[in-house]
């Protein structure tokens, strides 16, 4: 279960990135006409993917520079 949890984050983190994302690029270039929700749905599809690898694999890198600039940050008094 433990190795599931792992997962979490990069999925709701990927799922709500990749909403406003393509949502929003799809508005500007193709603006809000009848197929909008399946253009929407399909820009979805195609990047989801994308951005799930991607969380998985630059979310640790991305911890583990917060943790650097944590240590080197003097505290707030």
């Amino acid at each position: 279960m433990r190795i599931l949890e792992r997962f979490y984050f990069p999925f709701f983190m990927a799922t709500f990135m990749t909403c406003i994302m393509s949502f929003t690029l799809t508005a500007i270039h193709q603006g809000f006409h009848p197929d909008f929700l399946l253009d929407w749905a399909k820009a979805f599809s195609l990047a989801f993917p994308i951005a799930f690898s991607a969380v998985i694999f630059v979310a640790p890198v991305v911890h583990k520079m917060s943790e650097a600039l944590k240590k080197k940050t003097p505290a707030a008094s």
